[in-house]
């Protein structure tokens, strides 16, 4: 089985790739990655399990020669790659349709023509918008910025591989927790940070609004269990818990006594997107669902240096 993962240098990537390394039946795996964020963590420190299997390639999604050409022997293609970072989610269209939209259109137009026959896209709860409502695969998606936009679009493009291919969306939660290659730009990740090392948070809006998250371990290991099973073709969400910001403040506060924190537009009521537990993927592969926030925070604790 030899694999391809778009974007598998950076924060899943980095931990789906020690998965899938470790898996006698993967023979192959090429980490396709521009390696924008100039994060090079994944090439540091222990050599993973039955690291000979593993290659990078530098190389952009929109550069349809390049990848087209990787892709010749490849069994299955992660894509995995995207522009994500959220406190411009809404600022810069372009930087969103570029990657999100425009390269996904041509990383399908390239698995169309060759003998790909798995694909496994990391989509986004953003596509749903805002709701009071608990969302399931059947919610009519409604998304407010322009990342989200971006990755409907995206979204779009991979289902007209449904009919050929075993294609699957994966509409996850926020995802936190650490990882080789990490973001602190997701809020409880970028929340850990400031609290280990100033010891004061800021909390946009009242700390009211509510979000769906699922821990990096538990999606990178959804992600390997996928290609294994025998779900069909199809949307999914995978969320392993539903968790205001206020809640996650409660969580810190146990673990940082002496935590600061303040309120930034505290006038604003900012949009609720909650996603329910159960998912139809469920019937196929086991998706935990994350009760322990606080014992993840510990050990996310634990992995700074000091």
């Amino acid at each position: 089985m030899r694999v391809l993962i778009t974007g598998g240098a950076g924060y899943i990537g980095s931990e789906l790739v020690k998965i899938l390394a470790g898996n006698e039946a993967v023979s192959s795996i090429v980490i396709y990655d521009n390696l924008s964020r100039s994060n090079y963590n994944l090439f540091l420190g222990e050599r993973m399990a039955n690291h000979a299997k593993v290659k990078l390639v530098i190389g952009e999604i929109l550069d349809s020669r390049s990848f087209r050409k990787q892709l010749i022997g490849v069994d299955i293609v992660y894509h995995l790659a995207a522009n994500v970072t959220t406190p411009f989610s809404n600022t810069d269209a372009h930087f969103f349709e570029q990657v999100n939209h425009w390269g996904t259109a041509e990383v399908v137009y390239a698995i169309e023509e060759s003998n790909v026959k798995k694909l496994i896209y990391t989509s986004s709860s953003s596509i749903y918008g805002a709701s009071k409502k608990f969302l399931t695969e059947d919610s009519i998606p409604n998304p407010r910025t322009f990342y989200g936009i971006s990755k409907m679009r995206g979204e779009e493009h991979i289902m007209r591989l449904m009919d050929s291919k075993d294609t699957y969306v994966l509409r996850c939660g926020n995802v936190y927790g650490y990882s080789p290659s990490m973001r602190f730009d997701a809020v409880i990740n970028k929340f850990m940070f400031e609290a280990n090392f100033k010891g004061r948070i800021s909390i946009n809006g009242k700390g009211s609004q509510s979000r769906s998250f699922i821990h990096i371990n538990r999606i990178a290991n959804v992600l390997h269990d996928i290609i294994f099973s025998q779900a069909p073709s199809g949307v999914y969400n995978v969320v392993g818990k539903n968790w205001s910001v206020l809640d996650v403040v409660d969580f810190l506060k146990e673990i940082y006594p002496a935590l600061e924190f303040n309120f930034v537009n505290q006038h604003l009521n900012l949009r609720d997107v909650n996603m329910e537990l159960k998912s139809k993927l469920e019937e196929f592969i086991d998706i935990p669902h994350d009760g322990d926030l606080k014992q993840d925070l510990i050990d996310f604790k634990n992995k700074f240096s000091f």
